[in-house]
């Protein structure tokens, strides 16, 4: 199938949305993203990309792009809340891909990615309202009143996808029973620990805590993950609540954390969705989150969004129709991501569990062995 001859709309222009469309592009096929917000900006700290998703980028033939606004990693640590060491491992598929991790921001990332696309391919301001789903073809009708026919619809709309919403599921997000606190910092407040370069995860009592260096912007992304009750998307909490996450770990955490500046701090929820039987018609599918939003525990949202990317792509080019195409693209992964929101969902042991959800864990959560 010559992909050149689809026309193909992308509702989303995040990770999964632009990768997918940088990918299409170097294949020469018609490409038009719809993003609903009025620009392009991502929120929150950073993200690790494995050696698979960079391996992508230089297929891509944007690796230097990516590179440029990364820093490369060869490890990761796990460590006790009082600093001391439980594993240090070098990042998986390093010797598969000839690449290391490379550390990113998330705005940087997004950056990157919108700025290898064609100009005029991402509209902006398209907020999509209705998808009608045609057999050979979809319709896109968006808030806006402007509608868009196209042979392939590309639904990469996030954890609460509307294209997964009116074709594919119902169901909505699942509340993780925990809180994340992002923030960027200046790496001379972390006193040393992560000057290597490598990312390190802290364990306590019901708390995570990650050290995420972005040595290319003298910049840490700090984390702190917590068992927490309180299912708002948004939860207001104070610095004395955030404080109390990590009582009883290294003192140079809890000096960071007494100094965060509240207003600059990502507040969220931690939600997943449970696995989507079927991510696919004859001419709409599921990308990224829309497909499989899972827990950030393994680091594995973003980087399974481009291996979404790529895998799409690919079986685009190879298969002899769409359907064909969409079809060995979910076989291919649909496996992996199921088998991946299901790890991602075991951070946490059953005494901790039981601290704070007694007699009864939330949906997307699940307890682990970790000692």
């Amino acid at each position: 199938m010559d992909i050149k001859d689809l026309s193909i709309a992308i509702v989303g222009a995040g990770y999964a949305g632009a990768a997918v469309a940088k990918a299409l592009s170097s294949h020469g096929a018609e490409v038009t993203v719809y993003e609903q917000a009025s620009e392009i900006r991502e929120v929150g700290a950073g993200i690790g990309l494995r050696p698979s998703s960079m391996a992508q980028f230089e297929r891509w033939g944007i690796g230097a792009e990516i590179k440029a606004v990364s820093s490369a990693s060869d490890a990761f640590e796990i460590l006790t809340a009082d600093d001391h060491r439980i594993a240090q491992e070098e990042w998986p598929e390093k010797a598969a891909y000839g690449e290391t991790t490379h550390l990113i921001h998330r705005g940087d990332f997004i950056e990157a990615l919108t700025g290898v696309l064609p100009d005029g391919m991402v509209k902006l301001g398209h907020k999509l309202d209705k998808i009608v789903d045609e057999g050979d073809a979809a319709t896109l009708v968006f808030a806006n009143g402007e509608t868009a026919t196209a042979d392939l619809v590309i639904g990469a709309d996030g954890i609460k996808s509307i294209v997964r919403e009116q074709l594919f599921s119902q169901a909505g997000p699942v509340f993780a029973g925990e809180h994340a606190y992002r923030v960027v910092i200046d790496i001379a407040e972390t006193a040393g620990m992560v000057d290597d370069g490598n990312l390190r995860m802290y364990i306590g009592r019901g708390t995570k805590v990650y050290l995420l260096p972005l040595l290319h912007r003298g910049q840490v992304s700090f984390d702190i993950t917590a068992l927490s009750t309180d299912g708002t998307w948004a939860p207001e909490v104070t610095k004395a609540d955030i404080l109390r996450t990590v009582e009883g770990f290294d003192e140079r955490i809890v000096r960071m954390t007494e100094n965060l500046d509240l207003a600059k701090v990502n507040v969220r929820a931690v939600y997943d969705i449970d696995p989507v039987e079927q991510w696919h018609t004859g001419a709409v599918v599921l990308v990224g989150d829309a497909a499989h939003a899972m827990c950030h525990h393994q680091g594995q949202g973003a980087n399974s969004a481009i291996l979404d990317a790529a895998a799409l792509v690919d079986a685009l080019v190879e298969a002899g129709s769409v359907a064909e195409a969409l079809a060995a693209y979910q076989a291919a992964r649909k496996p992996v991501t199921d088998e991946l929101q299901r790890i991602s969902r075991q951070g946490w042991t059953d005494d901790e569990l039981d601290d704070v959800f007694p007699g009864q864990k939330p949906g997307g959560i699940a307890a682990t062995t970790q000692a």
